[in-house]
């Protein structure tokens, strides 16, 4: 094959390629808000607070590791679309409004920073070495800036001291949130060590 002829079929390769990026990314992202979902439902109400313990953070974390910062964004953006537009995603509860209420009440300063937190986890993530401890910081660093999300977002809410706010919205989710950090930091070095290994070494160069 001539070199003008690969030149000519250079750009309808490029085409071709282009749905099927478009079609795995679109089912990648659904994927990850089905996932997102699910946690949800793995809900505990603490009688102390309107705030529900979840896995939804651990959901948000993973996805941070394993997706790059802008699938990551998609997946929870779409995930919080989809709770906005009435599905049953968010998690359920006497208190928490169905649909678009449930972003304007107790819990949706968590929910609105997850975009972004998944974002900052995938880039940190990205720009290290990829090993545990690497992981272990960039899902703590998104796992804080989800717990000040919804701190900020329950202090305007309710009008309360720092005193109750932390109370409320931080200090007891610091435990458990602290096993999810871990345990979506082991998930994902776990599967990076996967695919370092059946992966060809001149694709990981």
């Amino acid at each position: 094959m001539s070199n003008e002829t690969r030149v000519q079929l250079a750009p309808a390769a490029i085409a071709d390629a282009a749905p099927a990026t478009g079609l795995r990314n679109a089912g990648i992202v659904l994927a990850a808000s089905a996932f997102v979902a699910v946690c949800a439902h793995v809900a505990l109400p603490l009688y102390f607070t309107p705030v529900p313990l979840t896995l939804q953070p651990f959901a948000v974390l993973l996805l941070g590791l394993l997706l790059s910062p802008r699938l990551a964004g998609a997946s929870l953006a779409a995930y919080l679309a989809e709770g906005a537009m009435g599905l049953p995603v968010f998690s359920p509860g006497p208190v928490l409004a169905p649909g678009l209420a449930h972003l304007f009440g107790p819990t949706g300063g968590y929910l609105l920073a997850y975009p972004a937190a998944a974002m900052l986890i995938s880039f940190l993530w990205r720009r290290s070495q990829r090993g545990f401890s690497a992981a272990v910081v960039g899902a703590a660093a998104g796992d804080l800036m989800i717990l000040a999300g919804g701190a900020a977002w329950l202090a305007v809410l309710t009008h309360g001291s720092a005193q109750m706010v932390l109370t409320q919205s931080i200090v007891p989710f610091l435990p458990g949130d602290a096993l999810k950090v871990v345990a979506a930091a082991a998930l994902a070095t776990g599967w990076q060590r996967l695919l370092r290994r059946t992966t060809p070494s001149h694709l990981t160069n």
